[in-house]
């Protein structure tokens, strides 16, 4: 542990006091006494979820019954969604699908995605990418008769050749907050003829994306995250335009068909990306998560990221000054996302510690401690408390108290 005080609670202050972002804390509903830094888990509860929620049970669903499909508007929740979350990864509202969970939809477009190179029989997929990545192409892999292949995470590309159809990349990487390249790699990836697929979960709300700058071919991404819609709020898949008349999903339901309520035999796709729609839409998540993307409004992605970076920063400044912790997120701007990891052999401990102290992080398998920054209700304040109870936390072993031998189901 080193004595060096690094930053102080005044310079805290003062950041806080000139963020363009200090407005936006009072959009959500924060138990008092806690210091949230798990936003990268499960976004924090926007305010007026609650209310809009009520009404749409209440009123839509209780009163209005089966003709809110209609008076209430349902079935325009998708598109509305869309147009919202579209702007924060660089994309047209039209091209987005809403309703599924991360699983399906990375399921969904890995499929349209492998078929639209016949020739080639390969999936490239990172090898410490979130699981369900994995997982998927795996059972991808196992259905169509393809073949997965594990890349270099320093150089996905260079795993690429003529039998490869598909790379699939996490963006920010869910241990250590690494962030690659999207716009480099996507690149690189098609000009040796694959298909590159991003995985946005730790993406989305937090760093910019520009998925149409980049040209890049599917995208998928969960909104639990730092869209704060709320836990298993549905996920949405991106498709690029050039490739929606051509890309075929696999889970042909009636809500793709072009005209769900004619209920005929043959399948007909809908035109664009609604063809990836399979069943009906989940009504009251939708609903949650569009009152909850109301915390976007009047923000900016680059202010989003420039507080991101700032909180992060400021973070790192105080573990090195204070703890000398190893902290495995990249330093470097441009390669990080918005959290920081520390290794440590009882990181779990140390997590369990510091909740039990009103700080609220998580722990990912082996010795990562993750603390996510969330800068629409995170502030450089909160950041010095954490840092200060994690000092105690060690100085102290609180972190070694047998009651943290057993792990929660839930980590």
């Amino acid at each position: 542990m080193t004595t060096s005080s690094g930053p102080t609670r005044a310079d805290a202050e003062r950041l806080d006091a000139a963020s363009p972002l200090a407005h936006t804390r009072s959009r959500f509903v924060l138990p008092d006494g806690l210091t949230y830094l798990d936003g990268n888990s499960l976004g924090a509860r926007p305010v007026g979820v609650t209310e809009r929620l009520a009404a749409v049970v209440e009123r839509e669903w209780g009163d209005g019954l089966i003709r809110s499909w209609n008076d209430a508007r349902w079935m325009e929740l998708v598109g509305r969604i869309g147009a919202r979350i579209g702007p924060l990864i660089g994309a047209r509202g039209e091209d987005l699908h809403l309703g599924d969970s991360t699983s399906v939809s990375l399921f969904k477009t890995m499929v349209a995605a492998t078929r639209l190179r016949p020739g080639r029989r390969v999936i490239v997929v990172e090898p410490s990418t979130f699981p369900t990545d994995g997982y998927v192409a795996a059972g991808v892999a196992d259905l169509l008769g393809l073949e997965l292949r594990w890349c270099d995470p320093a150089d996905p590309a260079a795993s690429v050749d003529d039998d490869v159809a598909l790379v699939n990349l996490t963006h920010v990487d869910f241990r250590t907050g690494a962030m690659f390249d999207l716009a480099a790699i996507t690149a690189a990836v098609q000009s040796k003829g694959a298909l590159v697929q991003w995985d946005l979960c730790h993406s989305a709300g937090a760093v910019p994306v520009d998925l149409t700058a980049a040209d890049a071919d599917f995208a998928v991404g969960c909104t639990y995250k730092y869209l704060n819609g709320g836990p298993g709020s549905p996920a949405f898949l991106w498709v690029n335009p050039r490739l929606q008349g051509t890309a075929r999903q696999p889970i042909t339901g009636w809500m793709g068909h072009a005209a769900p309520f004619a209920m005929t035999r043959e399948y007909q796709p809908v035109a664009g990306v609604g063809q990836f729609a399979s069943g009906t839409p989940p009504v009251l998540a939708l609903s949650a998560l569009e009152t909850a993307l109301d915390a976007f409004d009047g923000v900016g992605m680059g202010q989003i990221r420039a507080a991101s970076l700032s909180l992060t920063d400021f973070f790192i400044a105080l573990v090195d000054a204070r703890l000398g912790l190893d902290i495995v997120t990249p330093r470097d701007h441009s390669r990080r996302g918005s959290q920081v990891s520390l290794r440590h052999p009882d990181a779990y401990g140390i997590v369990q510690a510091l909740i039990a102290r009103g700080v609220v992080g998580d722990f990912r398998d082996p010795d990562v401690a993750r603390f996510g920054f969330t800068p629409l209700y995170v502030g450089h304040g909160d950041v010095f408390d954490a840092v200060e109870h994690l000092v105690a936390v060690l100085e102290h072993d609180e972190h070694l108290d047998p009651a943290y031998a057993q792990r929660n189901v839930v980590t």
